[in-house]
C-alpha cells in the first residue's frame, strides 16, 4: 500500500514498513539532520519543512498514513510537561492530513506516559478526535522487546481504520519474550550483550560508518544514562535527551567500560548496521534515540493488508 510518513525522523518506521512491503510516497520531517540521513538510506520523496505550514493539497494521496508526532512534551521523562506545550498539539497535524486526505488506515505512535497526561484526559481527546474524524480506533502499549528489538522500549501504538473499510486492524503479536518457555512464544528475548558482541571496540580496525562514542564520564547513580547495564538482558530504553548541540544521554556499553557509539546505540535500536547517520556524534544519537525501532515497526506493518 502507499504510506505518507509525518514526523519521519532517521526513518525508522518507515524501514518497517518498508520491509513488510508497502511503498512509502511521501514523507516529512524538519530536523535537517534527520532529513539529511533518511536521503542518504532511504530516499529523495522526504520534505524539509515543518509540517504546519505544507497544505494537506501537496500532501500526495495515499493508503496509510503513519506518525511517530513528537513527544517530549507527553513523555513522564519531561517533568514540566503540560497540556500548554506545543508540542502537544503536533498531532493535530496528523489529524489534519487525516481529516483532509482520508486514508483508508492511519499509525500514531508516542511514549507510554502520553496516557496518564493529565490524568488521562489528554490521551482521551486526541482518541476521540480520531474517532471523530471517521476511524475505528484500537490502541495498545508495545514493548519493542517482545519482536526482537535489543532493549525494553514501551510505547502506545493507536491503529485506525476509515469506517466504510471492512478490514479487521489488530496490534502483532510478540514473537519473543523474558522466559520463551514459560510464557510459549518462540525466542527469548534478545540482549543488549548478544546484540554487540561482534562489534570491536572503536579504536580497533574495523570498517563500520559511526562507530564513535561520547567521552562524557560514567555515572552509576540509577537515573537514565547512568545505570549499569546488565548484558543478559535487553538494555533499558534509548532516549532523545539534548539536541544536535550536546546534552544528549547515552547508555553505557554492555560491559560498562565507556558509552556506547552511534554504531552501538543504533543496533539498540534495530537499524540496520549499514545504515549511516549524518550529523556529528550528538546529532546522530538525538535521532536514534526519536526513532522508532524498525523491527518494531515491520512487527506492526506487516499487520495492514498489502
Amino acid at each position: 500500500m502507499k504510506v505518507v510518513s509525518l514526523f519521519s525522523g532517521a526513518g525508522g518506521l518507515d524501514l518497517g514498513f518498508i520491509k513488510a512491503g508497502h511503498e512509502i510516497i511521501w514523507a516529512n520531517d524538519n530536523f535537517l539532520d534527520a532529513v539529511k540521513t533518511y536521503r542518504k538510506n532511504i530516499g529523495e520523496h522526504i520534505v524539509y519543512e515543518d509540517v504546519s505550514r505544507i497544505s494537506s493539497d501537496d500532501i500526495p494521496d495515499h493508503d496509510i498514513l503513519i506518525g511517530g508526532f513528537p513527544c517530549q512534551g507527553f513523555s513522564v521523562a519531561n517533568t514540566n510537561r503540560g497540556e500548554n506545550d506545543i508540542r502537544n498539539k503536533l498531532y493535530l497535524e496528523l489529524l489534519r492530513v487525516l481529516i483532509n486526505k482520508k486514508p483508508k488506515f492511519f499509525l500514531a505512535e508516542n511514549v507510554k506516559g502520553i496516557m496518564s497526561l493529565m490524568q488521562g484526559k489528554i490521551f482521551e481527546m486526541i482518541i476521540s478526535d480520531f474517532k471523530n474524524a471517521g476511524y475505528r480506533v484500537k490502541y495498545k502499549v508495545l514493548n519493542a522487546a517482545n519482536y526482537g528489538v535489543p532493549q525494553k522500549r514501551e510505547r502506545v501504538i493507536i491503529l485506525g481504520v476509515r469506517d466504510d473499510i471492512d478490514f479487521e486492524l489488530d496490534h502483532p503479536e510478540p514473537t519473543h519474550s523474558e522466559n520463551s518457555t514459560l510464557f510459549g512464544y518462540k525466542k527469548n528475548w534478545v540482549s543488549i550483550g548478544e546484540a554487540l558482541k561482534n562489534i570491536p571496540e572503536p579504536e580497533e580496525e574495523h570498517r563500520l560508518m559511526n562507530h564513535t562514542c561520547s567521552k562524557f564520564k560514567l555515572k552509576f547513580n540509577g537515573y537514565i544514562g547512568n545505570r549499569a547495564i546488565d548484558p543478559t538482558k535487553p538494555a533499558p530504553t534509548v532516549t532523545a535527551r539534548g539536541d544536535e548541540k550536546g546534552g544528549v544521554v547515552v547508555l553505557h556499553h554492555p560491559n560498562n567500560h565507556r558509552r556506547m557509539s552511534v554504531r552501538e546505540l543504533a543496533l539498540t535500536q534495530s537499524f540496520p548496521i549499514d545504515f549511516i547517520f549524518e550529523g556529528n556524534n550528538s546529532s546522530a544519537y538525538r535521532q536514534i534515540g526519536n526513532a522508532v525501532p524498525p523491527l518494531l515497526a515491520f512487527a506492526i506493518a506487516s499487520m495492514f493488508p498489502k
